[in-house]
């Protein structure tokens, strides 16, 4: 019976993490085209054609950059406990 709860803890373990990069994954892209997106509305508003959106790119890969290593951390840090 022991043998089978762990074995149900590293199953659920391996779907935490799954389910935690796949987040990672959405979070790149909302942060990405949410950047852009600003950027070309204030575009539009500012005559200024491609500065705010390629400032707003810059901005999303930055917020994405850091709040991928944010969320990673974690899981960083239970893989270098192991070693």
């Amino acid at each position: 019976m022991l043998i089978w709860a762990r074995n149900v803890e590293a199953n659920m373990s391996r779907w935490v993490a799954a389910l935690r990069l796949t987040g990672v994954g959405f979070y790149i892209g909302i942060c990405i085209v949410l950047g852009v997106a600003a950027g070309l509305w204030l575009d539009e508003k500012l005559a200024t054609k491609p500065a705010f959106m390629i400032a707003g790119l810059i901005f999303g890969v930055v917020c994405a950059g850091y709040g991928v290593y944010r969320m990673l951390l974690p899981l960083l840090g239970k893989e270098q406990d192991k070693e």
